[in-house]
């Protein structure tokens, strides 16, 4: 399969504030985001020129920002026009929209308390996150290698960067072994969720779910609760 890289495509990505075309959208090698995972980022869908609860999306966005100890440097109702435009500029109304903010160049160590905060917006078309034919067949998990920290070890409220690196590691392993994807425990041993779903089970017509105490109350997964709940 011959896969087009995300840095050689056409269009235009939000970036601080304006758009640029899609090939310049660059941060430099030494951006403390890249180094130390200080950023955090949303992942939203637009269906039929709408975008899903972009409100919440947004508002968790600045929430995380806020955990990780950084100010996004424009407002809520501008990240929700900036998501609307990045969609309408590059002529998508069905589509993945992926809001980013992280820690730039001015400070390479640790304490990082003067680098500037950038905000990029980029929109693509993105149609199911697990095979079409897989979802037919059944999504197989396989058990993650790793769990999902205790909450007083890592910012688990946060939508960060640093806490999907165990999601690639274990979702590698589980497609080398034939899975599509992998289920996550909690430190505690409990189901948490799958790498980067959050997950329902259904035992004798009653739907169950785990609680988000140790990772991310999925704005999807709060939706579903809302239709079931309205539905009995």
């Amino acid at each position: 399969m011959s896969l087009v890289p995300f840095d050689d495509r056409d269009g235009w990505i939000w970036l601080d504030g304006q758009f640029v075309p899609w090939r310049d959208a660059k941060v430099h090698v030494l951006t403390h985001g890249l180094h130390y995972a200080s950023s955090v980022f949303e992942g939203e869908r637009m269906y039929n020129g709408e975008i899903f609860e972009l409100r919440a999306h947004t508002e968790r966005l600045f929430k995380s920002a806020e955990i990780l100890d950084f100010k996004i440097p424009f407002t809520v109702e501008e990240i929700d026009e900036a998501c609307k435009q990045a969609c309408e500029k590059n002529g998508l109304t069905d589509c993945y929209i992926r809001p980013i903010a992280w820690r730039g160049t001015e400070m390479i160590g640790v304490s990082a308390q003067q680098t500037k905060i950038h905000v990029a917006i980029a929109v693509w078309d993105w149609p199911s996150y697990f095979d079409p034919e897989e979802k037919k067949r059944g999504i197989r998990l396989a058990h993650a290698l790793y769990r999902r920290p205790d909450p007083a070890t890592a910012p688990t409220d946060a939508k960060a960067a640093g806490l999907y690196m165990i999601c690639t590691i274990s979702k590698h392993a589980a497609e080398r072994d034939g899975y599509a994807d992998a289920l996550m425990q909690d430190y505690r041993g409990y189901i948490a969720e799958a790498t980067g779903a959050n997950v329902f089970l259904v035992r004798d017509g009653v739907i169950h779910t785990p609680t988000p105490d140790a990772f991310l109350n999925g704005i999807t997964r709060q939706t579903v609760m809302k239709l079931a709940k309205a539905r009995g």
